[in-house]
């Protein structure tokens, strides 16, 4: 049975073709919903998080299953350290104990994991495992999965900025030939490809300050349940939406 959703559609294909049902090289998730899962069942925040947890193991393994190339998770944002210090903790807590006992499991399993935004602000010790998790996955072939920690769109864009500048500064590169490539390169995805699909939970219709330059062109769809209900179903369902639109990346169609 289809999941109640409302979608909508960013961009298109420069050569106005259908995705005609092929599987997209890169998804990208704003988890959203486990305070209000949590709160409806009368239960701490953090129970909601931990259900969100497990939503993404059950996101893993249909992504893995689909034969899906890069999956971005939205994990932490910048703007969440304005929140009460008990459920940051909780929350660094959560990402510790994952990454001890979690990312073994990943690397059987041929998992790559890239860590996006600024995680200094973790602190050094997680920093470290941060390090660690990134260190023993980097040769495994499969899913690549990108975690966005501490991350912000619109900082990753100024970072960019300040980094082209200094670049400009040294005479090591020509202003005039800044492009968008150039811009690309020094962003912290470099070397990702933009995700093709942009998926919200909870039945928000917003970015949130995710993927800025990234999600130019990438089909959004926003679902209503919310993120700890997620399910390999949930998965599907969104490479079915997928599969059903007309990607013409701004040109006329045909």
């Amino acid at each position: 049975m289809p999941l109640p959703l409302a979608a909508a559609t960013a961009g298109a294909n420069p050569v106005g073709t259908s995705s005609g049902g092929s599987v997209p090289r890169h998804v990208a998730i704003i988890m959203d919903g486990n305070g209000r899962w949590a709160a409806s069942r009368g239960l701490p925040r953090i129970a909601g998080h931990r259900a969100g947890a497990e939503a993404v193991t059950r996101c893993l393994k249909a992504a893995r299953a689909s034969g899906l190339e890069y999956l971005t998770l939205y994990t932490f944002s910048s703007e969440n350290w304005r929140r009460g210090p008990a459920e940051v903790a909780d929350l660094t807590g959560l990402l510790r104990f994952y990454l001890r006992h979690k990312v073994a499991e990943l690397h059987s399993q041929q998992i790559r994991i890239l860590f996006v935004g600024e995680i200094h602000r973790f602190g050094p010790d997680l920093c470290a495992e941060l390090a660690r998790a990134e260190r023993l996955t980097a040769n495994n072939t499969g899913l690549t999965l990108l975690l966005a920690l501490s991350y912000g769109g619109r900082s990753e864009i100024v970072q960019a900025t300040k980094a082209i500048a200094r670049a400009v500064m040294r005479g090591e590169l020509d202003p005039d030939a800044i492009d968008e490539n150039v811009v690309s390169r020094h962003l912290l995805t470099a070397g990702i490809p933009d995700p093709d699909v942009i998926v919200r939970t909870s039945g928000e219709h917003r970015l949130s300050n995710f993927l800025l330059w990234q999600s130019a062109y990438a089909e959004l769809v926003f679902l209503e349940e919310l993120w700890p209900d997620f399910s390999e179903a949930s998965f599907n369902h969104v490479l079915e939406i997928y599969g059903r639109r007309e990607r013409r990346f701004g040109a006329r169609p045909a």
